[in-house]
């Protein structure tokens, strides 16, 4: 009878445990759509609104159908208007130039701080962390001013020099991932009589490959959608304005064109996504080397 008892008791224990784990499998995959599909939901209502012809916009909403998905003239118009291919043109000069640069500068900086022991090493990587914390837009006075001393508003040079600024996630990046290869790397390419800049970029460099790419990855998504800081330092805007603000060609005092916005963005979603395609192996690998330390 305490056996019928006790194998009854374990059955309903059993049957409650598998009823858990359903429903946290469930509660799980149900989170997983539910946020999957607030992520589309603009970006659906983006494609629907940039086929929709301007009274097709202002009679429907913006998850309603457009009458015809293949309407290109939007794109076409949107292209023109807000002179897209020199914003192009100026975002990748600007992203080129940028994301060498502080790919250099950073991993050279890092270099120092983590070989070498010297007085002021701890106060230059507390400068660092402090400059992590203050808002950047707490500092614009003082940078416009700066900017404006040098002569260097409105000109795409002064706003890449700007951007080279030294990005402060980059550097502990690179600081993290040097302080995990081995001193002795250095120690022996010095027996062979290899100098500080060969060690540095014949030797560690190549090594830095993964936490490059994360680096890079986060540097340029942040070039690429940088607005506030284009917006008011290139403010000629026909000329040397950037992906970011060509957007808002179509906004003014009497209103904004939502179905031209929107084909604009699906334009400038386009380089991003392609260059993800080709190369989301390297990135994901990348991504994956430079978060784990060994």
């Amino acid at each position: 009878m305490e056996a019928t008892v006790n194998g009854r008791e374990a059955k309903s224990a059993g049957v409650l445990y598998h009823a858990k784990i359903w429903l946290l499998t469930f509660l799980k995959y149900l989170s997983l759509v539910f946020i999957v599909f607030w992520i589309l939901v603009p970006l659906v209502s983006c494609v629907f609104t940039a086929a929709k012809t301007d009274s097709e916009y202002r009679s429907t909403s913006v998850m309603t159908l457009p009458e015809n998905f293949f309407n290109f003239s939007n794109y076409v118009e949107a292209f023109k208007l807000s002179n897209m291919g020199v914003a192009f043109r100026n975002s990748f000069i600007v992203l080129v130039c940028v994301c060498f640069c502080t790919t250099v500068i950073g991993t050279m900086l890092a270099y120092v701080l983590s070989r070498f022991q010297f007085p002021g090493n701890g106060i230059i990587r507390g400068a660092f962390m402090m400059a992590s914390l203050l808002p950047g837009i707490a500092m614009q006075v003082a940078v416009y001013k700066i900017m404006s001393v040098l002569g260097l508003i409105n000109s795409l040079p002064g706003y890449i020099i700007m951007s080279m600024g030294t990005d402060v996630i980059s550097i502990y990046i690179f600081i993290q991932y040097f302080e995990n290869l081995s001193i002795s790397l250095d120690e022996a390419a010095m027996i062979d009589g290899a100098g500080y800049f060969t060690i540095y970029s014949r030797i560690l460099l190549p090594l830095l490959k993964p936490a490059i790419v994360t680096a890079l990855i986060l540097k340029g998504v942040a070039i690429y959608n940088e607005y506030y800081a284009a917006n008011l330092y290139l403010q000629d805007k026909s000329k040397i304005g950037t992906v970011a603000i060509a957007l808002y060609a179509f906004t003014g005092p009497q209103g904004s064109k939502y179905n031209l916005i929107c084909a604009g963005v699906i334009v400038t979603l386009l380089p991003a996504l392609i260059l993800f395609l080709f190369f989301q192996k390297q990135i994901y690998n990348g991504v994956a080397a430079g978060a784990v330390k060994e």
